[in-house]
C-alpha cells in the first residue's frame, strides 16, 4: 500500500533510501540534484523551493519526484508566462505552483527516480497525491516538465503540451567524415569551411575528462561561462562556481570539458556530460570572440566525441533552428499540466490543442529542412 510525504531537501534521505533510487540521466541523479541544493542554486533566494514527493510502499521508499514550489517561471524552458499574466489580469495568483523538473535544464528523461519499473498504479497514486497537495496548499496547479514520453502520464487526464528540440543521432557513423558524407554537398562544404576557419585561428582544441580536469581547468571553464552569461543576460548564470565544483567532484566519470587554448591560456570552453547512450552538451563560454568557435566546441566537437565513443545521441540543449543545418534532427518533447481553476483549465486546454497542431506543422517543416541527401 502506497504512502507519501514531501521533503524539503535531499539531505532528509537515508543512505538506504538513496541506494533505492536511480535516474536515467546524469541530471536526474541525486548527485546533480543535491549539488543544486548545497550550492544554493535552488532555495528560497532563487525562487526554487525544494519540495520533493517521496512515495513509499509499506514503509520502504520506492520513488521520488524531484519537485519545487515556484514563485516565478524562470529557468523552466516550458514557457507559461502568458498563463501567469492572464491570472494577474483577473486578480488571481498564479504563484505558487509546483513543478517536477530538473532546474535550469531542459533535458528529457524520467521524472520519477526509482530502481524499478513504474507501474500504472503508481502514476495514479502520484496524480492523486499532487491533486490533494495542490488543494491544501493553494497552488495554481502542478506541472511535469520534459518527462520521457510514456503512457503513465498520458493516462492521467492531464493537459499535454509539446515542444521541439534538436538532437543529433548517430546513424552508424564511425568517423566525422561519414556524417559529412551523408549530407548534401552544399551543407557539407559549409561545415568544412566553418571548421577550417577555427583551425586557422591558432587555437588548440583539447578534451579533458574525469581526473584530467584540474582546478585550473575548472576555474578557467567557470570564468568563461560566467563572463559569457553576464554579457548575454546581465547576470552570471543560474549555476554558481560551487555547483560546478561539486559535480566535478561527485560525477567526475560523467563529465568532460573541451577547451580552446590560445598561447597556453584557455579562452573558451564547453562542458559535457554523458551516460551510456547519450552525450549532453550544456554549458559554454568564451573570454573573447573567435569566428565559428561556438559551433566547433558546442556542436562539431560533440558530434566527434559521440561517434568516437559509440553514443547513439547528442543532446546539445534546447532551441536553436541553426542546429538543423548542422545535422541535428527535430524531436518532440512533452510536458504535463494540471490547472486547478476550472475556467482557466478549459481555456489553457483549448490553447494547447491549437498549439499542438502548430508544433506538428513546425516539426514537419524542420524535417524538410534537414541537410541530408535523402531529404
Amino acid at each position: 500500500m502506497y504512502q507519501h510525504r514531501f521533503i524539503t531537501g535531499l539531505a532528509a534521505l537515508t543512505d538506504s533510501e538513496r541506494a533505492s533510487l536511480s535516474g536515467e540521466s546524469p541530471f536526474s541523479s541525486l548527485n546533480w540534484l543535491e549539488a543544486l541544493e548545497l550550492s544554493g542554486c535552488v532555495g528560497e533566494e532563487t525562487g526554487w523551493l525544494p519540495y520533493h514527493l517521496s512515495v513509499y510502499d509499506n514503509g520502504a521508499l520506492i520513488a521520488l519526484l524531484p519537485g519545487y514550489i515556484k514563485l516565478h517561471s524562470y529557468g523552466e524552458y516550458v514557457f507559461d508566462w502568458a498563463w501567469a499574466e492572464a491570472y494577474e489580469r483577473h486578480q488571481l495568483a498564479y504563484y505558487p505552483k509546483w513543478i517536477c523538473a530538473i532546474p535550469f535544464t531542459p533535458v528529457v528523461g524520467s521524472r520519477i527516480l526509482s530502481s524499478q519499473p513504474v507501474p500504472g498504479a503508481l502514476y495514479d497514486y502520484i496524480t492523486a497525491a499532487l491533486h490533494e497537495a495542490a488543494g491544501q496548499q493553494r497552488w495554481s496547479g502542478w506541472h511535469i516538465n520534459f518527462p520521457t514520453h510514456c503512457s503513465g502520464w498520458q493516462s492521467q487526464s492531464l493537459m499535454e503540451r509539446i515542444g521541439v528540440q534538436f538532437h543529433w543521432k548517430n546513424h552508424g557513423y564511425t568517423q566525422f567524415d561519414d556524417f559529412l558524407n551523408a549530407m548534401t554537398s552544399r551543407k557539407r562544404k559549409t561545415i568544412k569551411k566553418e571548421r577550417k576557419t577555427v583551425a586557422c585561428q591558432a587555437l588548440t582544441i583539447r578534451w579533458y575528462q574525469g581526473a584530467e580536469i584540474s582546478d585550473e581547468i575548472r576555474q578557467a571553464f567557470y570564468q568563461c561561462y560566467a563572463i559569457t552569461y553576464l554579457k548575454r543576460s546581465g547576470h552570471q548564470g543560474y549555476l554558481n562556481e560551487t555547483f560546478f565544483q561539486r559535480i566535478f567532484d561527485t560525477m567526475a566519470s560523467q563529465v568532460a570539458i573541451v577547451c580552446a587554448i590560445e598561447h597556453d591560456k584557455i579562452v573558451a570552453a564547453s562542458l559535457y556530460l554523458h551516460d551510456q547512450n547519450t552525450l549532453y552538451g550544456r554549458y559554454w563560454g568564451a573570454l573573447q570572440s573567435h569566428a565559428h568557435l561556438h559551433f566547433e566546441l558546442c556542436y562539431y566537437q560533440g558530434i566527434e566525441y559521440a561517434i568516437r565513443h559509440g553514443l547513439a545521441r547528442f543532446d546539445a540543449g534546447a532551441q536553436g533552428e541553426h542546429k538543423l543545418a548542422r545535422g541535428f534532427e527535430p524531436l518532440i518533447t512533452y510536458s504535463y499540466h494540471h490547472i486547478c481553476h476550472p475556467d482557466f483549465a478549459l481555456a489553457i486546454r483549448d490553447y494547447l490543442t491549437r498549439e499542438q497542431a502548430h508544433m506538428a506543422v513546425y516539426r514537419s517543416q524542420c524535417e524538410a529542412s534537414l541537410p541530408f541527401k535523402d531529404q
